[in-house]
């Protein structure tokens, strides 16, 4: 059966405003922004904790004394590109018999707005068995 009353008010169309889906634009800008200068430093950080763990893992390199993993880890900087990071700074080794404990800890500051920074901090500590 048809209803024939008074047709009721009509309904009206709820959605996104244009104030509303600018807002949202700025959000997503924003965020994109932020994660555009972070993400660099944590591929990094990853590179940089892979070359640590090969330490171990390749039984042809002679790593016997600090030095040696300096040296090692440098070189493995260099062919990831990494460049900003002072590694006598950021790495502490120390060797136990026959076991390397390497403490890696550093941070990165990143400017976001005027004073704001953004700052991610790294720290990790890798025990490594040697051949």
């Amino acid at each position: 059966m048809i209803d024939r009353s008074a047709p009721s008010r009509p309904s009206r169309q709820q959605g996104l405003s244009f104030l509303g889906g600018l807002f949202a634009l700025c959000i997503i800008a924003f965020l994109a922004s932020t994660a555009f200068k972070l993400i660099p430093h944590y591929l990094d950080y990853n590179a940089l904790s892979k070359v640590i763990e090969s330490i171990g893992s390749s039984p042809d390199q002679q790593i016997r004394s600090v030095s040696d993993v300096y040296s090692y880890v440098g070189k493995g900087m260099q062919v990831n590109d990494i460049r900003d990071l002072d590694l006598q700074k950021a790495m502490r080794v120390e060797v136990d018999g026959n076991r390397l404990q390497i403490h890696l800890d550093y941070e990165k500051r990143e400017p976001l707005i005027r004073n704001i920074d953004l700052v991610v901090r790294f720290n990790r500590d890798f025990r490594i068995n040697l051949p």
